[in-house]
């Protein structure tokens, strides 16, 4: 798995303020599809993690859950529990290492044939088109796959806060795989089983404004790999957006909530019952944008196919493979749309 390394965006726009933009990075046919604006009903679901873990409305609150898994494969997650102290330090220390001087951050550079550090993902060749960002990646859980050669000792709690952060995600996640498998008639350890000693990495964004927005892309169109995304907005700019009935939804973040989204391995475990949804990220003109994703994945030793459980009833969709050749495929190759699980789809079904 590697990213070819490619020159800051946010150095680039320093350096020109933002008036020119490369050749690489001029993708208009990305921004030239449909968006929905003012529409109530194209708002994602919002899901009180709270009333979910209270008996006497969890019932009310888990329907809700479901139908948001089921015609969504979005909802905002608000009550979340996770202290305020560390949201607030995730978002303060994510600001503060992108203002961190570029000769600063690029101690933590990735390196060739690696994920990790800082600068860009799912970079394949060296004419493809890129996005119009930066980012941070580190793998922060199990603690033992850490490589602490990539995160940054600036500012001073990065590390602390990162690993409270990263240890409330987790939590958040292992209840939530537990009521998925209950809404879908599974016993919980159907896929919490699974997680245990799941994989968790981090991916801090960074997306500078751009004068010629309607021509960038902050990030191509996919969906994501894992199980279960949760993403955390650091400022109020808006830019996430996602793929329904042909049209781009834009995202309207809750202060205070985590977005989470459902991913290519859930809708590979549950056979296509909830599906991963196709997502991309668009700049603003003016101002920046910063976000916090923290990727959830099964451990190393699951095999990531159609659980055994759904599959007793019903025809399989995809394929089974070990969790180390799915993660290969899936980081050698550039994000183009739900191209990926296309490919884990078996023929007979495609």
């Amino acid at each position: 798995m590697e990213s070819l390394p490619v020159p800051s965006v946010q150095e680039m726009v320093a350096a020109t303020d933002g008036a020119d933009v490369p050749p690489r990075y001029l993708r208009p046919e990305e921004t030239a599809d449909p968006i929905v604006a003012g529409d109530i009903d194209a708002e994602i679901p919002v899901i009180d993690f709270q009333r979910l873990l209270d008996p006497d409305a969890s019932h009310e609150e888990s329907a809700r859950l479901h139908g948001a898994c089921q015609d969504w494969g979005f909802f905002q997650l608000i009550n979340h529990g996770v202290p305020s102290d560390v949201v607030e330090g995730m978002k303060e220390n994510t600001e503060g290492f992108f203002r961190l001087p570029a000769e600063t951050k690029k101690q933590v550079a990735q390196e060739r044939r690696q994920l990790e550090g800082y600068g860009h993902l799912f970079v394949v060749s060296e004419d493809q088109k890129l996005d119009w960002s930066d980012v941070l990646f580190l793998n922060t859980q199990p603690p033992q796959g850490r490589n602490m050669r990539f995160w940054p000792d600036r500012p001073c709690n990065f590390r602390s806060i990162l690993d409270k952060y990263s240890t409330a995600a987790m939590n958040i996640v292992e209840r939530l795989l537990a009521i998925m498998a209950k809404n879908m008639g599974l016993e919980p350890g159907a896929i919490t089983d699974k997680f245990i000693g799941g994989i968790q990495s981090v991916r801090m964004n960074y997306y500078p404004p751009c004068a010629q927005a309607e021509k960038v892309i902050g990030l191509s169109p996919h969906s994501d790999a894992g199980l279960l995304t949760l993403v955390l907005q650091v400022n109020q700019v808006k830019g996430l957006q996602i793929r329904r009935n042909g049209s781009w939804v834009p995202v309207k973040p809750l202060d205070g909530a985590l977005i989470v989204n459902l991913g290519d391995t859930f809708e590979i475990f549950t056979n296509g019952r909830y599906r991963s949804v196709e997502h991309r990220v668009v700049v603003d003109t003016d101002k920046e944008r910063l976000s916090i994703a923290a990727f959830h994945a099964p451990n190393m030793h699951a095999k990531i196919g159609p659980l055994k459980e759904i599959v007793a009833h019903e025809a399989e969709v995809y394929k089974t493979v070990d969790h180390e050749n799915f993660r290969r495929l899936f980081f050698s190759a550039k994000l183009v749309g739900k191209s990926f699980l296309e490919r884990m789809k078996l023929k007979s079904s495609s």
